[in-house]
């Protein structure tokens, strides 16, 4: 989603920025990871793949996408790829006023500190003071304990 394009969101741990072609190469060595697909319910793409779902992302107005970085590696680094964590994403129903959140933390490092609610906070907030949209929720398999535990929260 464009209305995203500009935008960098920090708070105390991440900083939120959008899905940028530059993020592409290591997002897709992290999708490579079975069990990253498996728990986000992602098809295996080739780096083509990627670049071009990245693009069309950009460009749907039903999505909003944003990439999480680790605020302390990237106050170290001033390298987004290096300081990439994860990803946070809306997929948005304007009729409804309602969204799907979608979370992963890829790296396992930044998994079990908050990093995900952290994430999701940010972005509904984001898109309750930009989009007006005020119902969210989320799919998640039985086997996603992270997830299920971040959503009864």
């Amino acid at each position: 989603m464009k209305i995203n394009e500009h935008e960098k969101i920090l708070s105390e741990k991440i900083i939120l920025v959008p899905y940028e072609t530059t993020h592409v190469l290591k997002y897709h060595q992290w999708m490579e990871d079975e069990e990253i697909r498996r728990l986000t319910g992602s098809e295996r793409l080739t780096l083509e793949e990627e670049y071009e779902m990245q693009r069309s992302w950009r460009n749907d107005e039903d999505k909003l996408t944003f990439i999480i970085l680790s605020k302390i590696c990237f106050e170290k680094t001033e390298d987004e790829t290096e300081s990439m964590i994860g990803d946070v994403n809306l997929f948005i129903n304007s009729e409804e006023k309602s969204a799907e959140v979608e979370i992963m933390i890829a790296e396992k490092s930044a998994r079990g500190k908050g990093i995900a609610h952290e994430a999701v906070s940010l972005i509904i907030s984001y898109a309750i003071q930009k989009l007006g949209i005020r119902k969210y929720f989320v799919k998640i398999t039985d086997d996603n304990a992270a997830s299920l535990h971040l959503n009864s929260l």
